[in-house]
């Protein structure tokens, strides 16, 4: 028996890294994959069948079901089309894996508005344009289900030159948190993902170039912190952030200091007098990288 037998999952960007490990895994597990990819380049030029057909027939020749689907997630009509494949081929939607997304780094200051938009477009929108008509489905099937969104330690910690990817992954991140709140009548979980892996998508990025780095970092090292969130290992919890990365395992959660107040009102020199009890020490803070 595999922990998300008779399942079908929605996977964006499945055709390569991350994407296509998660659809492999889950479908070992037992779940029909919907492997959606648009198949064009890293800063989201072109398209194309081939990734997403791939991707398929690996699942397949393993004795597993998928479908592909080669839709945008940056239009709402996109999002339709993509739970539409899925109630076509499979007849139902349990999961729903925002994992698509695209990079165009630059430095704030060297950042055009276009750069700015797409990337926006891609991972903040995309979220939103595929998990809406998602969760209206799963809502109205009443059978409850799981959605993973992809946030990153850039929108969580923040990156240089990644103004644009920092801001889209920490809006997602806020959309997590939101669409747990709004899912719990309905028993639809959400859960964000922090992932580090070695993929085209950071194949060229500092640390990242080298054999070592590939293997210590392989995206096949993430999906079982996927699999978990989708699983029943986790029924009982939602709106919760895992960092998964290299065989290690965190929450990621935000937290606020014990804090400083004053009745008769808190002066700018209150702060300063009383840092300890406004600010984390450091040695209670784990910074990655």
């Amino acid at each position: 028996m595999g922990l998300v037998d008779g399942k079908v999952a929605i996977i964006t960007g499945a055709g390569g890294g991350l994407g296509r490990q998660h659809a492999l895994l889950l479908a070992k597990e037992g779940a029909s994959i919907v492997v959606n990819d648009l198949g064009g380049t890293r800063e989201g030029g072109g398209g194309g069948t081939a990734m997403a057909d791939q991707v398929v027939d690996e699942i397949r020749s393993a004795g597993g079901e998928a479908a592909a689907n080669y839709e945008s997630v940056s239009t709402l009509q996109g999002g339709e089309k993509i739970l539409q494949a899925a109630l076509d081929a499979f007849g139902r939607v349990d999961i729903l894996i925002n994992n698509a997304g695209i990079l165009r780094d630059k430095s704030l200051a060297n950042m055009d508005e276009e750069m700015w938009d797409k990337v926006i477009e891609v991972h903040l929108k995309g979220t939103y344009c595929v998990t809406r008509p998602v969760f209206a489905h799963l809502k109205e099937a009443g059978h409850g289900g799981v959605i993973v969104s992809t946030s990153s330690t850039s929108g969580l910690y923040g990156n240089f030159g990644q103004a644009n990817y920092s801001a889209a992954k920490a809006g997602i991140a806020g959309f997590t948190r939101t669409l747990a709140i709004e899912g719990q009548k309905y028993n639809i979980r959400a859960w964000g993902l922090v992932p580090v892996a070695h993929t085209r998508m950071t194949a060229d990025l500092p640390g990242m170039m080298s054999d070592e780095a590939a293997d210590r970092l392989d995206p096949a090292k993430v999906s079982p912190a996927v699999l978990y969130m989708v699983s029943d290992l986790s029924k009982d919890k939602t709106g919760k952030f895992l960092y998964a990365a290299a065989n290690h395992i965190a929450e990621i959660t935000v937290i606020q200091s014990e804090g400083f107040t004053c009745e008769a009102g808190v002066t700018a020199q209150d702060i300063a007098d009383n840092e300890s009890a406004i600010f984390l020490p450091e040695h209670e803070r784990r910074p990655l990288g």
